[in-house]
Parts: C-alpha cells; sequence; structure tokens
C-alpha cells in the first residue's frame, strides 16, 4: 500500500510539472551552490548562492538569466553574471542547462576576471503546483589559461513557476 501511494504521488508530480514548463510561463529559481561540495583548483572547496530568473520561450525551453557568488578558503569573493537556458523533458521535472558566464575573482592578493560555459543536470520535485526542490550538478569551464577556475559540484536550488 505504501509503494501504491509513492508511485501515485510521484505520477502525479509529473502531471503537475509539465503545466508549468508551457510557453510564456515565468521561473524564479534561487539556488545553494557548492554545500562544500564544489570543487576546483584554486580553493578545494567552497560555499555559494545563486539566482535564476527567465521566461518560457516555447513549451519546455527557458532563457534565463543568472547571478552568483560564492566564497571559499583563502577568497573574498566571487561574483558571475551569465544568461543560459533550460530545456526541460516533457511530462517529467528533470531538465538540462547551458549558459555563458562572466566572473570576477577577488583573491586576498589579486582579482582576476574569467569567461566560462556552464552545464547542469537536475531534477525539479514539485512541492505544490508552482514550487519546486531542484538538486543538481554542474560543471563550469573555465576559458581563460586558468584551468583551475573549471570547477564541478553540486546545487540545491528551489524553483517558482508562474
Amino acid at each position: 500500500m505504501k509503494k501504491m501511494l509513492i508511485c501515485m504521488a510521484l505520477l502525479l508530480c509529473a502531471v503537475g510539472a509539465n503545466a508549468q514548463f508551457e510557453k510564456n510561463k515565468w521561473v524564479v529559481a534561487p539556488a545553494v551552490t557548492g554545500l562544500n561540495l564544489s570543487y576546483d583548483g584554486q580553493q578545494k572547496t567552497r560555499f555559494g548562492f545563486g539566482v535564476n530568473a527567465g521566461a518560457f520561450l516555447a513549451n519546455n525551453v527557458a532563457l534565463l538569466i543568472d547571478l552568483e557568488g560564492d566564497y571559499g578558503k583563502n577568497m573574498k569573493a566571487t561574483t558571475a553574471l551569465g544568461v543560459g537556458g533550460r530545456y526541460y523533458m516533457e511530462k517529467m521535472g528533470l531538465f538540462f542547462g547551458l549558459g555563458l558566464k562572466y566572473k570576477h575573482f577577488a583573491f586576498e592578493e589579486w582579482k582576476d576576471n574569467d569567461f566560462g560555459m556552464g552545464a547542469e543536470i537536475g531534477y525539479a520535485f514539485f512541492l505544490s503546483r508552482t514550487v519546486t526542490i531542484e538538486p543538481s550538478v554542474y560543471y563550469d569551464q573555465s576559458f581563460t589559461n586558468h584551468k583551475d577556475y573549471s570547477k564541478v559540484g553540486l546545487k540545491l536550488g528551489f524553483g517558482f513557476y508562474f
């Protein structure tokens, strides 16, 4: 009986998810990044935050603006501004994202800038018709000579669809 209820709840979430990924809907998705689980060659582990906001230009396709910041050992701060998109699998909450970012690093000894490309894969678990929890795995590739700026990590976010 318990397994049947869980299966029904997952099915309802999948059916409800499809309605939120339609053209002309909006999404705002704040997230906590890193969670002491992201890694790069400069800082090893770090804690960060971010927010994506955008609109669905077509069913299952969202254009997003991304603002991020994080803090790590021996670093004052990193900020990033980017643009990207997400594709949501129809009738599921699984999504794939790609984007371009401009980052500014403020280390204790020096400052640096970077351009990069990011990719993520995640799942939108619907708590209600308009609110999700969105765990994802991401990878940010640096375009500069500093390969240590590339990073991989986990992200936990919330999505608000309206």
